[in-house]
C-alpha cells in the first residue's frame, strides 16, 4: 500500500538504507553537469524470484563544458547488482533487516559520477526514513530517530517520531 504525505521534519536530513519495492528514485545531474535529453534518470526497486533488485537504464551526466566535445566521458554500466555506497550520511541507528527480509528490499542504489540521488516522493509500507538534525540544530536530544510506514488496524501510518531540530540551548 501507499503511504501517507509525510510530515515535513525542520532542519533535519532524511536517509533510508532500504526501499520496499514499487519505489521509484531519481538522479539528479550535479551543477555544471547534464544528461542527454533522451535519458532517463529514473530506477524502480522489482521484486523478483531472487529478490528485490533496481531496475537501472544506462546513463551519465556529461561536463556541461565538454558537451559537444569528442572527449572521451565516463561510461558508466548499469547493472542490477548492487553497490552499498550510499551517497547521504549513515544513520545513526541500523534497522536489524534479516537476511530474508533484507531479500525482500534493495539497498542503496548506485553511485553515478556526478550525480545525487532524491528521495522519492511516494512511499510503501515496510519503508524506513532515518531522521538526523543538521549541525548547528542538534542541541537538545533526541537528535535522530526513525519512522516506518506500516499497516496498522487496517489504516497505513508513519510510527510517530520523538524529535524536534532546533538550535535552542
Amino acid at each position: 500500500g501507499t503511504c501517507p504525505h509525510l510530515p515535513t521534519i525542520e532542519f533535519a536530513d532524511v536517509t533510508a538504507e532500504m526501499y520496499p519495492p514499487q519505489t521509484k528514485l531519481y538522479y539528479d545531474c550535479d551543477p555544471g553537469y547534464h544528461r542527454k535529453a533522451s535519458a532517463y534518470l529514473g530506477i524502480e526497486c522489482k521484486s523478483e524470484q531472487r529478490g528485490a533488485v533496481w531496475k537501472y537504464k544506462p546513463f551519465k551526466c556529461f561536463d556541461e563544458k565538454n558537451l559537444w566535445s569528442v572527449t572521451p566521458t565516463m561510461e558508466l554500466e548499469l547493472t542490477e547488482q548492487q553497490k552499498r555506497e550510499p551517497r547521504s550520511p549513515a544513520p545513526q541507528k541500523q534497522e536489524d533487516f534479516s537476511e530474508s527480509k533484507q531479500k525482500d528490499f534493495c539497498g542503496p542504489p548506485k553511485t553515478v559520477p556526478h550525480a545525487s540521488i532524491r528521495l522519492p516522493q511516494q512511499h510503501y509500507v515496510g519503508q524506513v526514513l532515518h531522521f538526523k538534525c543538521q549541525t548547528g540544530y542538534d542541541k537538545r536530544p533526541p537528535t535522530f530517530g526513525n519512522r516506518t510506514c506500516k499497516e496498522e488496524n487496517g489504516k497505513i501510518i508513519w510510527t510517530p517520531l520523538d524529535m524536534r531540530c532546533t538550535n535552542d540551548s
